[in-house]
């Protein structure tokens, strides 16, 4: 029985979403699949619209077996530390298989890409030429391979594919990559189709449009409200002044930006232009967003530990057979809930949900941590 493994954010859980599920179950009719989830906040930079506990039902009723948390110190960094956190549970739990959209649908090629990055001495150089030039990582690292390579690779569910693949081949982790191509673009602006992408979504929801025929039951359900980094902003704004000569403590904040914060701050009235104010050409969006959620957060860079932990968020039957079977075998300590000082990295974890429970007006999520068991479906 194949044991498939899926690295997701569902922010929010959408068709196309389903339609990788339903993929994977077509491919690998008895197989069982585990997905692990992002939390209160994304790779990408944004806060979830839906607490864990909402998308742990959603994933069950799509019949996803095992849900698994994966860490806000994880799941709010760059895709190469996403990746190293996400398969390191993932491959504890012995999946032996890894599921992803991609934009490309050539796995060999981003085989290819990834033994480049590991192996060859010029893609370094490269990268490092690139820099010096001012431009950001993700852009010097696609020009790097092109060069190389003559292949180009720049869409966002790629050089995600690509860390994956990095991180299974760097730990000879016995896991099998394989992509299911997407049916749409991610930066994708037409609303004919029933699947869109989860960014236009988001967008579609701060508009105060319908997006039920875009989702499954389930996710509407639970999608009762929009929030946007918006909702956190007077809370950043909080965190940087208080903190104003520490800021470059802080996961993230480096190469002295914590003065262009400063700088920036009273010349910005939300969190959309203070990221505006901050964009340069080293500094994409998504990093300018995640350097303030570690603020927002406070987590700082003697935080960034090799802390991981296994938490269960909610399995089916199946799903707990397989828990059960590789229990004898984890080299991960296994958390059904939180307690302080579990781990460094489970602290963390504990207190980015309460400062997302007081944006979300949803103060319940903080008692959660410490009573929710993991949801059982029958």
């Amino acid at each position: 029985m194949k044991v498939i493994g899926i690295i997701a954010e569902y922010n929010p859980f959408h068709l196309g979403h389903l339609y990788q599920i339903e993929k994977v179950k077509a491919l690998y009719p008895d197989s069982i699949i585990i997905a692990i989830i992002s939390t209160n906040f994304t790779e990408r930079g944004e806060i979830s619209l839906l607490n864990k506990w909402d998308k742990t039902k959603i994933c069950l009723a799509n019949d996803i077996d095992l849900v698994i948390e994966l860490p806000t110190l994880y799941a709010t960094q760059s895709a190469d530390i996403f990746a190293y956190g996400a398969l390191k549970i993932l491959n504890s739990l012995h999946i032996d298989t890894l599921v992803f959209g991609t934009e490309s649908d050539n796995i060999d090629n981003l085989i290819k890409l990834a033994e480049i990055q590991l192996k060859d001495k010029n893609y370094d150089i490269l990268v490092k030429e690139y820099l010096n030039k001012g431009i950001n990582y993700p852009t010097a690292m696609s020009n790097a391979l092109k060069k190389i390579a003559n292949f180009t690779i720049d869409t966002p569910n790629d050089l995600l594919a690509l860390s994956y693949i990095k991180e299974i081949i760097k730990n000879n982790y016995q896991i099998t990559p394989i992509g299911i191509k997407r049916t749409n673009d991610y930066h994708g602006k037409d609303i004919n189709s029933n699947i869109i992408n989860a960014s236009l979504i988001r967008e579609l929801l701060n508009k105060n449009n319908d997006i039920s025929k875009y989702v499954p039951i389930e996710t509407k359900k639970y999608l009762n409200k929009n929030i946007t980094l918006e909702n956190a902003y007077n809370y950043l704004v909080y965190a940087i002044i208080n903190n104003q000569e520490h800021l470059n403590e802080y996961l993230t904040v480096d190469e002295g930006i914590e003065n262009r914060i400063l700088k920036q701050l009273p010349k910005s009235h939300n969190w959309n232009s203070l990221v505006m104010n901050l964009k340069t050409k080293r500094y994409t969006y998504n990093k300018i967003n995640r350097m303030l959620i570690h603020i927002l957060l406070g987590i700082k860079k003697t935080d960034n530990l090799n802390d991981l932990y296994i938490r269960i968020l909610g399995f089916n039957q199946k799903g707990q057979k397989h828990l059960q079977k590789s229990k004898k075998k984890l080299d991960l300590p296994l958390y059904n809930c939180y307690k302080p000082h579990l781990s460094k990295t489970f602290d963390i974890e504990y207190k980015s949900t309460c400062i997302y429970s007081i944006i979300t007006n949803n103060l319940n999520l903080q008692t959660a941590e410490f009573k929710n068991k993991p949801i059982i479906k029958n």
